[in-house]
C-alpha cells in the first residue's frame, strides 16, 4: 500500500498563527523604526539648512531677510548654490520646512518642521524641549535645536 507524504491541516493552520504571532511583533517595530528613521532625516537636513544660513549671515552680517512663516524654498534665491547646491525643501514625511524669519532685521531665525501629522505644535518652545511623539515639531533656531524628538516614541 502506498501512502502519501504532506501536511496535514493542523499544521498548516499552525505554521500560519507562528507566521501571524511573528508579524504581529515585528510589524510595530518596523513602523517605528521607519518613523525615527525619518525624524533624523528631518533633523540632518535642518542642520544643513542651518549651516548654510549660517555661512550666508557670516559674509552678509544678517541671516536672510525672509519674514514670517514661510516655505523654505523661499530661501533659495540666498542660498542656492553658493551655500547648498539644492537645499532640502521637505521633511521626512514628505512635508514642507518652514522658515520663520526676522524680515525686519535679519537677526534670528527658526526652521520647523510640522512632522508626522503636518499640524502646528506649541506656538512657543524653550531651549531642551525633548519631544516623545512622533507628530510634535521639531524647531531648530539660531544654531541649535530648540524642540527636538528623544527616547521612546509613541
Amino acid at each position: 500500500m502506498r501512502r502519501e507524504r504532506g501536511f496535514t491541516l493542523i499544521e498548516l493552520l499552525i505554521v500560519v498563527a507562528i507566521i501571524g504571532i511573528i508579524a504581529a511583533i515585528a510589524i510595530p517595530n518596523l513602523l517605528n523604526a521607519l518613523n525615527r528613521g525619518r525624524q533624523k532625516r528631518t533633523m540632518a537636513d535642518m542642520r544643513t539648512i542651518g549651516t548654510a544660513v549660517e555661512q550666508y549671515q557670516v559674509d552678509f552680517n544678517f541671516y536672510p531677510k525672509v519674514g514670517g512663516i514661510v516655505d523654505v524654498s523661499n530661501l533659495a534665491s540666498y542660498i542656492e548654490p553658493t551655500y547648498l547646491k539644492k537645499i532640502p525643501t521637505q521633511d521626512g514625511w514628505n512635508n514642507p520646512f518652514k522658515w520663520d524669519g526676522d524680515g525686519t532685521n535679519g537677526l534670528d531665525y527658526t526652521i520647523i518642521s510640522y512632522a508626522k501629522d503636518d499640524k502646528s505644535g506649541p506656538t512657543t518652545w524653550k531651549p531642551g524641549n525633548r519631544t516623545t511623539n512622533f507628530n510634535d515639531d521639531i524647531v531648530f533656531s539660531d544654531g541649535m535645536f530648540v524642540q527636538w524628538p528623544e527616547g521612546l516614541q509613541q
